[in-house]
């Protein structure tokens, strides 16, 4: 079997390869494709009347209500548009809390009483749409009996048309509701979220003399995922079913020559790649970089920054659009955070920042951060935030996926921390003595070839090891996995920032209305939250042991699993921060614990019970095999008068680690048979402690025997085929 899977990829290597995949004309221009299936502001302008555009921009850029003959003309325009691109349906496209993405598909087409039909679409279709709401996880919210939801059109993210060989769907991106109005999904958090930081972070411009009235959350999310050759994928159970490989003996050569990352990348991935790429700019989703990351097989796909909500809805997209295009090369992407153990999974950096209406990157320092008050007090703002809310941000990111990469060599660790860089630490601890005179400054870099340019060198290095991080005007969240939808981290860092720039302006409006001036006020204020919350900041090695102790002294939350993080969620404390920014209510917050819990429980009982299946149709029946091999050589050379003793030892070695195996996978076959007890909680306190150390027992036996049975007996592809095949 491992030779036909071989034979196999290096087959569908052979046919892509073959002239016909070659582009025949001239590349296309990514320029003029870029966002030409995009309903997006150029193309409003055009086909609107005026007084429809105003009221549809006023409605984007200010918040201000639509109304119904606004909504008739947007849809009219709309529909004209994409039926002039050979769109025959329209789709209302959301997030439940599956973490992917949801559609249903209704015609343009009406029929007439002629017995033809027309192409029609009006307000209140484009406004609202009716899927049914007890079918999707609501964390109890809705019973099977209650099925009424609702679909509402996001004005704020620009429709597109989905294109394919034999059709055209014009998407709407909409928020999801039940009847009674609470959110039942990934955006809806998000959009609230984003009103409550803009709220305070307006109050904090207007005392800097602003006139911003509106303030957005940015995004810009790196992709990791990894592609193996389709063959490979196929004949792998767990690959498919669980997205991850829960067999699989590390190979003699894994991601220790470190000759993977940025390296050159492969013909056919990077033809993958490319029309990726393609599929994205016609989409208007704005992808800039695409390496090789460090493990063998793993790449990175990443864009430019965008308003927060448009940046997820494009995150979903290039998801689908990587797992879509594929399988077009023979290749399938894996998007799951650590699909192959003993190398690097994959993660989502969440780069994050505040930018006002008139497009000013609220954390970017300038020339001489420490002269530049309103960058301090928001980036102090940022440090009182993720202290404050440190649970809260672990709890976002907590997966039974992420468990497997979280604290790994190339992520960093689950305590939440701060790194701020030299420049900007020196620049606080100068505030925390009295205050800031000086900015360090990096100088220039001779790197002693006469030929090379002197490089402006910054005033502090990077650290890829921490999970927050600052990198030069803006916050990269580290800790986000590669597989998750990141509406709800997103959602998680503004409720945190909306608390902190609350207390921060609360604090200053009340100095200045006591005649206090701005600057000694801000000053006073900053010097505070520094003393107050430093502990959060950390410039070092997060892989080091002695982090974790040190971390611990300083009372940070080491919340190492899922089990341990999403508690967090149902604290008062956060509970009572989400309802009071109008975020999420009680309701709705422990309704997505209840689903976060349900989505751990069943994610570890599949890939449990697929386990005892690979193990007893795959991996039992090749090690019985090669055990009748081993027992009939030996037979043979002790009837030829030879020595026996090294076949017998191994035979009686094999054939122990054999009962090994099948005992332990029987053991977990019966500890996976839990019913789930009285709660959601104690049966993922049982999956945590019972269920997951019993596969890692049966991995490991499991993996012994693969390397010691012969390659062609072998029934899976291994890591040195699915890693190093391209």
């Amino acid at each position: 079997m491992g030779s036909a899977a071989l034979f196999e990829a290096a087959r569908s290597i052979r046919d892509w390869s073959l002239s016909d995949h070659r582009p025949a004309t001239a590349l296309p221009n990514a320029v003029e494709a870029y966002a030409s299936l995009v309903f997006n502001d150029k193309l409003q302008q055009e086909r609107l009347p005026k007084p429809a555009y105003r009221a549809l921009r006023a409605t984007i850029t200010r918040g201000e209500p639509l109304d119904l003959t606004t909504a008739d003309a947007v849809a009219t325009a709309l529909k004209e548009w994409a039926v002039e691109h050979g769109a025959t349906h329209y789709t209302h496209w959301f997030q439940p809390m599956t973490g992917i993405t949801a559609e249903k598909h209704d015609s343009f087409l009406s029929p007439t009483s002629d017995g033809m039909a027309i192409a029609e679409f009006r307000g209140k279709e484009l406004i609202k749409g009716e899927p049914d709401a007890s079918s999707f996880p609501s964390g109890g919210m809705r019973s099977t009996f209650e099925a009424r939801g609702y679909t509402a059109w996001d004005p704020t993210s620009p429709p597109w048309l989905h294109v394919t060989i034999n059709s055209a769907t014009l998407v709407i991106p909409t928020a999801f509701v039940s009847w009674t109005g609470e959110a039942l999904d990934k955006k809806t958090p998000l959009l609230r979220s984003m009103e409550a930081v803009s709220k305070q972070a307006v109050r904090v411009l207007k005392l800097f003399g602003s006139t911003a009235e509106r303030v957005f959350a940015t995004c810009g999310p790196e992709q990791e995922y990894f592609l193996i050759d389709r063959m490979f994928y196929f004949a792998r159970p767990d690959l498919i079913n669980a997205g991850r490989t829960l067999f699989g003996a590390r190979p003699p050569k894994g991601q220790e020559m470190e000759d993977q990352y940025f390296g050159s990348i492969p013909e056919r991935v990077l033809a993958c790649m490319a029309d990726v790429e393609l599929e994205l700019f016609k989409v208007g989703v704005p992808v800039k970089t695409r390496h090789n990351e460090v493990a063998p097989s793993q790449y990175e796909i990443a864009p430019v920054f965008e308003n927060a909500n448009v940046a997820v809805d494009h995150q979903m997209m290039t998801m689908e659009t990587l797992r879509r295009v594929a399988p077009k090369y023979g290749l399938e992407c894996l998007l799951h955070e650590k699909p192959f153990a003993g190398v690097n999974g994959s993660g989502k950096h969440n780069n994050w920042s505040l930018s006002d209406e008139f497009g000013n990157n609220l954390l970017s320092p300038g020339d001489t951060p420490h002269d530049n008050m309103q960058f301090l007090v928001f980036c102090a703002a940022v440090i009182r935030a993720v202290d404050t809310w440190q649970g809260l941000l672990r709890a976002s990111i907590a997966s039974a996926g992420n468990d497997h990469r979280l604290g790994a060599n190339e992520a960093p660790p689950a305590i939440l921390s701060i790194f701020l860089g030299d420049m900007l630490t020196d620049i606080f601890e100068q505030i925390e003595k009295g205050a800031a005179k000086s900015t360090k400054q990096g100088g220039t870099l001779d790197i002693g070839v006469s030929v090379l340019p002197k490089l402006p060198r910054d005033a502090g290095d990077r650290n890829r090891t921490s999970p927050f991080a600052f990198t030069g005007n803006k916050f990269e969240f580290r800790a986000v996995s590669s597989g998750q939808n990141i509406s709800f981290p997103n959602t998680a860092l503004n409720a945190a920032m909306a608390e902190s720039l609350d207390y921060v302006a609360t604090e200053l409006e009340g100095a200045t209305a006591k005649g206090e001036e701005l600057n000694k006020a801000v000053a006073r204020l900053l010097t505070k939250i520094i003393k107050a919350h430093k502990r959060i900041v950390f410039n070092g090695n997060n892989y080091a042991p002695a982090w974790e102790k040190e971390a611990a002294k300083r009372k940070l939350l080491n919340l190492k699993n899922t089990v341990d993080a999403l508690p967090q969620l149902v604290t008062k404390h956060v509970v009572t921060l989400l309802d009071t920014y109008k975020i999420l209510n009680p309701r709705e917050v422990h309704a997505r614990y209840e689903v976060f819990l349900e989505n751990y429980n069943k994610t570890v009982n599949v890939e449990a019970n697929l386990m005892v299946l690979m193990a007893n149709r795959y991996i039992l029946p090749a090690a019985l095999a090669y055990l009748k091999d081993i027992g009939q050589s030996v037979t043979a050379v002790r009837a030829a008068g030879g020595a026996t003793v090294q076949g017998k030892k191994l035979l009686g070695a094999y054939a122990k680690l054999v009962d090994r195996f099948k005992a332990q996978t029987d053991t977990l076959e019966a500890v996976a048979n839990h019913a789930g007890g009285a709660s959601a909680e104690k049966h993922a306190k049982y999956m945590r402690d019972k269920v997951i150390p019993a596969m890692h027992k049966l991995r490991e036996l499991g993996d012994q025997i693969e390397v010691l049975t012969p390659h062609e007996i072998w029934p899976l592809p291994t890591y040195r085929e699915m890693l190093f095949v391209k």
